[in-house]
């Protein structure tokens, strides 16, 4: 018996050498690289959409939790939720109920993007404009409205030009090529693209990048795809590494090194309107997150030189 609790004590029943031991290590470490991370947040407004046309890769979870993170690195952060669900609201902790007004009352009635901006209860530097279930008409009524494709991109302008410095603008789009999305695409400057790291993970991708080429043709010409997250990492299969080298290959430059896991713990956090970086900061899913909105913020937005003339 002495001899079992002396191999207890020196490791040999203690996991110090295995795989759960090891990931525990260096998610301890990458947390304590996180800790001496300083970004300094100086430049023009990033107005980001974050966008794909497949369903269920993890887009509104990666826009809010990217969001959080860029919050919580010292970054004021505006999320606009084009969702008609309303998955980015519920997150934030916003309230979305039909009476409140939302992005459906900035789209269809003009009324002044400032006045439906509510701040999170997470973090005073991050803020929501709100979707309702009144967004879902709105793709009906926009039909008929002047500059149907751009009263997002005119409000956004109007906020910008007389709100507090916001660094970073992400809007989370309905996982559909209608007028939602068009007037998400005319307003950034980037598209952020999330792919889970599945067996269908480049469905639909090259249709994506078709409408992003068109609409950079013809609405927006400083559009461009800035970045790609691989989401919902299983380093258990090898499937997904797989998927993750294909995206790396095909899209060297704009792939984030991070990988985001599969996590319980992300897909919890909603439930009780918050983030994983609020919800359980200390998770592996809310570690992975703030290392890409390092990643993120400290990427040089590259723009197309402004013509003659404009500013």
């Amino acid at each position: 018996m002495a001899s079992a609790d002396k191999t207890r004590k020196s490791g040999a029943f203690s996991g110090g050498d295995t795989p759960l031991a090891r990931q525990l290590a260096d998610l301890a470490a990458r947390r304590k690289a996180l800790e001496t991370v300083s970004v300094e947040f100086s430049g023009p407004t990033r107005v980001i959409t974050v966008s794909n046309q497949k369903g269920g890769v993890g887009k509104t979870t990666s826009t809010v939790n990217l969001a959080a993170a860029l919050a919580l690195l010292g970054a004021r952060v505006l999320v606009i939720d084009l969702d008609p669900q309303g998955n980015a609201s519920t997150a934030l902790g916003v309230e979305h109920t039909a009476d409140t007004a939302s992005v459906y009352d900035v789209l269809i009635e003009d009324l002044p993007l400032a006045e439906i901006i509510e701040p999170s209860p997470e973090n005073p530097n991050l803020l929501c404009a709100p979707s309702t279930i009144h967004l879902a008409g709105a793709e009906i009524e926009l039909v008929d409205k002047e500059s149907r494709e751009y009263r997002l991109r005119a409000a956004l302008q109007d906020y910008l030009s007389g709100s507090e410095k916001i660094d970073f603008v992400l809007v989370d789009c309905p996982p559909s090529l209608g007028l939602l999305t068009i007037n998400a695409f005319a307003a950034a400057h980037e598209v952020l693209i999330p792919i889970q790291c599945e067996y269908y993970a480049l469905e639909g991708l090259s249709q994506l990048l078709g409408n992003i080429e068109m609409i950079q043709q013809h609405i927006n010409a400083d559009l461009r795809l800035s970045a790609i997250l691989l989401t919902m990492y299983d380093a258990r299969t090898r499937l997904a590494q797989q998927v993750a080298d294909e995206v790396t290959e095909h899209f060297p430059d704009q792939t984030l090194k991070t990988l985001i896991p599969r996590s319980v713990r992300v897909s919890e956090a909603p439930s009780f309107g918050q983030t994983v970086i609020a919800y359980e900061p200390q998770s592996a899913g809310a570690i992975a997150y703030r290392e890409a909105a390092v990643e993120l913020a400290t990427r040089a937005e590259t723009r197309p030189a402004p013509s003659e003339g404009e500013q």
